[in-house]
């Protein structure tokens, strides 16, 4: 056993490590950050990063890192038996007493424990701990000694990838290329992993959270409903717009003909006031000129949709209707933003009721609050076919609510305090483990 038998097996398990950081970077790494780099001028950056972009290149990247591991594996075992095993089995023979083929067989398998356990610390767990930990600059250090690897092998690769689909065609399963996919309940648990690790705050993670529930929460979830859509009338002209827009704190009013089920369009107060004061617009002059367009969108639509059609439309309110082309109410992207980042303070308008805990241990829940946001202030999860606790509240009761009313819903008591125009405006709860608290202080 000489330096140089040492030297080829350091070689190889060298080799395998690579490929493993190779393989181990690049599906882990972030697109994003390969594109700012190539952005910036990083040479390796613009290498690596077609390979990244599309599906089949990344495929034929991870091939050929996997016949790179194969075949060092290979190379290095047989290697070592035939070096190692032969300069040990003399030893085995004289220190052992053994006869020659059990010092053969000994040898063998030491030498193959030794390797294993060499190639699995230093060309396994070492390289794949580096690349999770800094898959960015792995990916960049290895690209160029892949692409030399991608020539090299690139016909074995087309080989062995074309007969890995024939086997999973001839199974009734459709090959698909690598791809940076991740379904959103894996970034969810990405994005825990990641607060958990100090990466986020909290109020990051709760961003993010809400970002990915858009794909889930429906327009009717979000809309400001109809019984308290402000919005004009076409048929009475530019002075009751010009009214309405100096009393009312929105910069957006939705126009409707003969009814609110009907919405043609949306005024803006920055047009009408502009209006106003070059003359054009009198107080007996027509609405039309100034209306604008107005998106409409199905209740059921989810919330990210939503945002995706007012962005490729430039609008920032939609119309939503219901199955009957009625107007359920309307959306803006101040609710979508509202949702996201929390409530958006503006000193123009008066901020939305939420939730206020009394002096008694009781509860005061709005009656347009989100059936979702409920579980924190009575412990257990409220569902129903409405969205809201005061659809909720009727939907339990069976009839138009009363103030007074009181009801139990999942073991939380449930009084109605307010209503009006026949819906709830507020409820006060109180869990009906809270109920006992008094009695187990006295």
């Amino acid at each position: 056993m000489t330096g140089f038998t040492w030297a080829v097996i350091g070689i190889l398990i060298t080799f395998n490590a690579l490929y493993v950081a190779a393989e181990f970077a690049a599906v882990s790494v972030r697109r994003s950050r390969i594109r700012q780099l190539a952005e910036e001028g990083n040479r390796l950056a613009r290498i690596l990063l077609p390979t990244l972009m599309e599906a089949r290149r990344l495929d034929r990247y991870i091939a050929a890192c996997q016949v790179g591991i194969t075949v060092s594996s290979l190379v290095l075992g047989a290697y070592g038996q035939a070096t190692l095993g032969r300069g040990l089995s003399p030893l085995f023979e004289r220190w052992g007493d053994m006869q020659t083929v059990a010092a053969q067989s000994t040898s063998a398998v030491v030498v193959l424990i030794v390797l294993t356990t060499a190639q699995m610390i230093l060309g396994e767990l070492v390289p794949k701990s580096l690349a999770l930990q800094f898959p960015s600059r792995v990916s960049l250090l290895t690209v160029i000694p892949m692409r030399w690897s991608e020539k090299l092998l690139a016909w074995f690769i087309v080989i062995l990838n074309g007969s890995g689909w024939l086997v999973l065609r001839a199974l009734g399963m459709e090959p698909k290329a690598h791809r940076h996919l991740h379904s959103s309940e894996e970034i969810k648990f990405l994005v825990a992993e990641s607060r958990e690790g100090g990466h986020l705050k909290p109020e990051e993670q709760r961003r993010l959270n809400h970002a990915l529930g858009l794909t889930q929460r429906s327009a009717r979830e979000l809309m400001v409903p109809r019984t308290r859509v402000a919005a004009i009338d076409e048929s009475r002209g530019f002075g009751p717009a010009i009214e309405a827009v100096s009393k009312l704190p929105y910069n957006r009013l939705p126009v409707y003909q003969g009814s609110i089920d009907h919405i043609v369009g949306l005024v803006r107060s920055k047009d009408i006031a502009a209006a106003a004061l070059a003359g054009t617009g009198g107080p007996d002059a027509p609405l039309a000129p100034h209306i604008r367009p107005i998106l409409a969108v199905h209740e059921s639509v989810s919330v990210d949709r939503v945002l995706s059609l007012m962005r490729e439309q430039r609008g920032a309110m939609a119309v939503v209707v219901d199955e009957f082309g009625g107007t359920s109410g309307i959306i803006t992207t101040e609710d979508i933003l509202t949702e996201l980042l929390g409530e958006v303070g503006d000193e123009f308008k008066r901020a939305g009721k939420a939730p206020e805990r009394l002096p008694d241990g009781r509860v005061r829940l709005p009656g347009d609050m989100l059936l979702a946001a409920v579980t924190p202030w009575v412990g257990s999860l409220w569902y129903g076919d409405s969205d809201t606790v005061g659809g909720l509240v009727m939907e339990r009761l069976g009839r138009i609510p009363a103030a007074g009313d009181t009801l139990d819903i999942d073991d939380v008591a449930v009084e109605v305090e307010a209503v009006e125009r026949h819906a709830v405006v507020s409820v006060l709860v109180r869990r009906a483990a809270d109920e006992s608290q008094p009695e187990r202080l006295r």
